[in-house]
């Protein structure tokens, strides 16, 4: 049987692989595509690594907001090695077939940062609004314990999240087609090919899903709605337009972001399309993590001195 082949409806043998089909099945338009996520997959490694290499060397980056950053870039390293390198295979191979339980790890890994990455997003927006508007007590309300547990928080809650969302996908059948029209195991893509009902996984999707990403994307947009009119405030013209330089450059981020992630998994199953849908996590599991390092560390003045202090002292 052709390993491209959907199994028959008639077949009622589980099934125990699946094919990536990714976001293309044109043998050229694939070597263009190995080039490019290879590119943006290494500059992605480069810069979250370059971010935890610089906070680990410089004592002034021992802060709460590169305490954050720090955590976002590990994030970011598993987020992108969670998805890329098995599409990168994918696309110089014949054999583009993962197996169940492969698949079912995938899905793990890549919706554990996922979620994780939401709730830091929306704890280091937190942290700037108490930095920006209430300087004073920023010690106290940020201490090292008080980060230790908004930062452990996060993983736990975007684990656990995942774990739920894997076990419930685990005792789902799967019986009819194998092709997935994706490069990689996802959960809109697999409700549709499984031969379940899934209301159930779908319910909790909206319910536990939703309240990760809404609830971190709402806290996110409240404290970026505080620091915009603390911004205004500032008396001289060139403070604002430096400080709105700042909040732009990161809204435009999280805006890509929770956009494109709320798309995909806030909304009916019914509504998704695999040949039209796939490109999003493109966005919000590749791109962005490739953009995070040089939006919130790489431009700032603090790490630029780092690192020009470490390039002095090699």
């Amino acid at each position: 049987m052709d390993p491209l082949e959907p199994m028959g409806r008639e077949n009622d043998t589980s099934v125990t692989k699946f094919i990536l089909l990714g976001l293309s099945s044109n043998p050229a338009e694939q070597l263009i595509l190995f080039g490019v996520f290879t590119a943006i997959y290494l500059v992605a490694l480069m810069g979250n690594m370059l971010i935890l290499l610089l906070v680990s060397l410089d004592s002034r980056l021992h802060t709460p907001m590169y305490f954050f950053l720090v955590n976002l870039s590990m994030v970011d390293i598993g987020y992108t090695s969670s998805t890329v390198p098995k599409m990168l295979a994918n696309y110089l191979s014949q054999d583009k077939s993962i197996s169940w339980a492969g698949c079912l790890s995938q899905m793990f890994f890549f919706i554990s940062f996922g979620g994780i990455e939401c709730l830091l997003l929306g704890v280091m927006a937190y942290d700037r609004y108490v930095a920006i508007c209430h300087p004073l007590q920023y010690g106290a309300f940020m201490s090292r314990r008080v980060c230790v547990l908004l930062a452990a928080a996060a993983w736990a809650m975007g684990l656990t999240n995942s774990a739920v969302h894997s076990s419930l996908m685990s005792i789902l059948s799967f019986c009819r087609s194998n092709i997935l029209r994706h490069f990689f195991c996802d959960i809109p893509p697999l409700f549709q090919l499984s031969c379940s009902d899934t209301q159930t996984n779908q319910a909790v999707t909206f319910a536990l899903g939703g309240a990760v990403i809404l609830g971190s994307f709402l806290g996110t947009l409240v404290s970026y709605v505080y620091i915009v009119m603390a911004v205004l405030r500032i008396r001289t013209r060139e403070g604002r337009l430096k400080a709105f330089s700042t909040c732009a450059s990161h809204l435009t981020v999280v805006s890509l972001y929770f956009g494109t992630i709320i798309f995909t998994y806030i909304r009916p199953n019914s509504t998704y399309s695999q040949d039209q849908d796939r490109a999003l996590p493109v966005l919000y599991g590749i791109v962005t993590p490739m953009l995070n390092p040089i939006i919130y560390s790489l431009r700032n003045k603090d790490v630029k001195g780092a690192l020009r202090k470490a390039l002095a002292r090699s």
